[in-house]
């Protein structure tokens, strides 16, 4: 009966042990591996002049497309759909540049027009009056919409206008600044006014003595085209250059 005893303790401690030993925790799994960010794609986009030769006052359609794109704008005229169609008239060569931006970055586009001159007609200069001669050496200049920034297309313009006029220094210039229909009489005074200080800034820099040059401004109040349309309004808002009686 003693022998018994003695074989059973150690035979009960360890079944105890296996048992422990089974019931110990098994190690939780890992975690399946997310997948990487989505990455927005790039935007594209195009853009395109026809025709991309005009003569001087004649009419191109700008047409553009893009994709992925939140925001899109076209240097000279602003904001625009991401997707359309419009109508300009450049009245120099110009490159119109497109930029498109989307949560996957930036891209742009671009579209040369160029805009030919009308032939200069030949004419003898001892049958031109002082003012036909002026009127065909000194352009006007033109401005977009709500500005008197100078373009680039009206530096050179000026830049002709100060070598002719340095050329003849008893000649005295009014500059005349004119806006389109849009806003009040007040605000296109003090635009119009803004705009033709700006160009009597460009000329005596050009070398034009500051005392030759008068400015006025107009405003509204006196359109070369009484159209409300763009084009229209584009050849309202200028600076016009006349002979200081």
């Amino acid at each position: 009966m003693i022998r018994r005893t003695r074989f059973a303790a150690p035979a009960v401690l360890l079944i105890a042990l296996l048992t422990v030993a089974g019931c110990k925790k098994k190690p939780a799994p890992l975690p399946a591996p997310t997948a990487p960010p989505a990455v927005a794609p790039a935007p594209t986009a195009m853009l395109t002049a026809t025709p991309s030769q005009i003569s001087a006052g004649d009419q191109v359609t700008l047409s553009w497309k893009t994709t992925d794109a939140t925001s899109v704008s076209i240097e000279g005229i602003g904001d625009v759909p991401t997707t359309g169609v419009k109508a300009v008239t450049p009245t120099a060569s110009t490159t119109y540049h497109l930029m498109a931006r989307g949560e996957g970055g930036t891209t742009d586009a671009s579209a040369h027009v160029t805009v030919n001159a009308p032939p200069a007609v030949a004419v003898p200069s001892n049958t031109m009056s002082a003012e036909e001669e002026f009127k065909a050496n000194v352009q006007d200049i033109f401005f977009d919409y709500d500005t008197y920034d100078i373009r680039s297309d009206a530096e050179a313009v000026l830049s002709h206008d100060a070598s002719y006029l340095a050329s003849h220094p008893a000649i005295k210039v009014v500059i005349g600044g004119y806006c389109d229909e849009r806003g009040s009489d007040e605000y296109n005074l003090a635009l119009g006014q803004n705009r033709a200080d700006s160009a009597r800034k460009a000329l005596v820099a050009a070398g034009v003595a500051a005392n030759r040059i008068r400015v006025v401004s107009y405003g509204k109040e006196k359109p070369f085209c009484s159209e409300s349309t763009e084009e229209c309004w584009q050849q309202n808002r200028r600076d016009g250059f006349s002979i200081d009686q």
